[in-house]
């Protein structure tokens, strides 16, 4: 006896839910250019995952702010054989970025001015103008430091409950 069974489709299909109550991501990147492009566009696949599609422009923003993060890990905080690491959170309407490296002895200070024929050190003036706010805190587990920052992502209209 064969019974018929439909066909499973192609794609997971999401449900229709909030855009993200509160979620967690976290995962350690080797400290070099590929660990760093292979974090943003972790970042950017989880971001679309929790409710922030890609080309959106909090999307946009919160790779962005990833990316520059992670350079800086890389290129300012980098100890050989010592990774760092990526962590998102989203609570609410809330997202935080933490990139942690292992070098505490240099202390992210954003540039006063770039000249425009340098190359770099405008990642954390980026950070600074795109997001609600940002800092950075020692770690307490060890060397290092966690540079951080946080980007308010308005709901979207269908969930601001507009009856019209």
């Amino acid at each position: 006896m064969t019974s018929k069974q439909p066909p499973l489709p192609m794609r997971p299909v999401r449900a229709a839910q909030p855009r993200f109550t509160w979620h967690h991501f976290a995962m350690r990147f080797s400290s070099t250019p590929r660990g760093a492009r292979l974090a943003r566009h972790l970042a950017g696949e989880r971001l679309d995952a929790w409710g922030i599609p890609y080309g959106s422009e909090a999307h946009d923003t919160l790779t962005l702010a990833v990316a520059e993060l992670s350079s800086n890990a890389v290129r300012h905080g980098h100890v050989s054989g010592r990774d760092f690491r990526l962590r998102l959170t989203a609570e609410g309407t809330v997202i935080r970025i933490e990139v942690t490296d292992t070098r505490g002895e240099r202390l992210p200070t954003p540039a006063e001015t770039a000249s425009s024929d340098e190359d770099g050190g405008r990642g954390l003036l980026l950070v600074a103008a795109l997001t609600d706010r940002w800092g950075w805190y020692p770690c307490a587990d060890g060397p290092g430091k966690t540079v951080w920052a946080v980007l308010e992502v308005p709901p979207r209209p269908e969930q601001q409950g507009s009856s019209q």
